[in-house]
C-alpha cells in the first residue's frame, strides 16, 4: 500500500471541507419531510411514508402540499457519511478496535452496548494515541481500580504466554 503525501492528503481534506460547506447550504433549503396528514391527526406520526393513493396531492405534488422525498436533496458525494467536523466517524465496540482508526482523518464514537469498564479501557487508549472520541463517558472520572485491574489482567496474558 503506497503512503499518502502531505499534499495529498491536504488536497482531499480541502475536498471534504467544500463538500460540506455544500451539504450544510443545501440542508438549510432541505424541508422536513413529513408523512401525508400527520399534522392532522394525532395517531399519526410525523416519521416519512410514501404517499400511494391514486388521488393522493402530495403524490401529485398539488401546490400547497409538503414536498416529497427525491434524489435532488441529496448531499454531495464526498460528505455522506461524514461527522460535521469532517471527520469519518468509525464505531469502537473494544479497545482493540482502535488501532484500525487514522486519527488525521478518522474519529471514534463508542458503541451503545459498551459497558462502563470498557469505555474506561477505550478512552484510555484514544487518549495515548491521539484519537477523538465524539461520545465520552458522562461521568468525568474514570475508576482507578478498573484501570488498575485491566493493567494486571494484560500482565497476566503476556506471562501466560511465555
Amino acid at each position: 500500500m503506497k503512503k499518502k503525501t502531505k499534499e495529498e492528503n491536504a488536497q482531499k481534506l480541502e475536498e471534504k471541507r467544500r463538500a460540506l460547506q455544500i451539504r450544510e447550504r443545501l440542508k438549510k433549503k432541505k424541508p422536513n419531510f413529513v408523512r401525508q396528514e400527520s399534522w392532522r391527526y394525532v395517531r399519526l406520526k410525523e416519521s416519512w411514508r410514501r404517499p400511494k393513493g391514486l388521488d393522493n396531492k402530495m403524490r401529485r405534488k398539488i401546490k400547497g402540499w409538503p414536498a416529497t422525498v427525491n434524489t435532488g436533496y441529496r448531499s454531495p458525494k464526498k460528505a455522506r457519511g461524514l461527522h460535521p467536523s469532517g471527520y469519518e466517524e468509525v464505531l469502537v465496540r473494544n479497545p482493540d478496535d482502535l488501532e484500525k482508526i487514522d486519527p488525521a482523518f478518522q474519529v471514534a464514537r463508542i458503541a451503545s452496548t459498551v459497558g462502563m469498564k470498557k469505555k474506561a479501557q477505550i478512552i484510555l487508549r484514544a487518549s495515548e494515541k491521539g484519537i477523538h472520541v465524539l461520545n465520552p463517558p458522562r461521568t468525568p472520572e474514570i475508576p482507578e481500580e478498573t484501570v488498575e485491574i485491566e493493567e494486571t489482567e494484560e500482565k497476566e496474558k503476556v506471562e501466560a504466554e511465555k
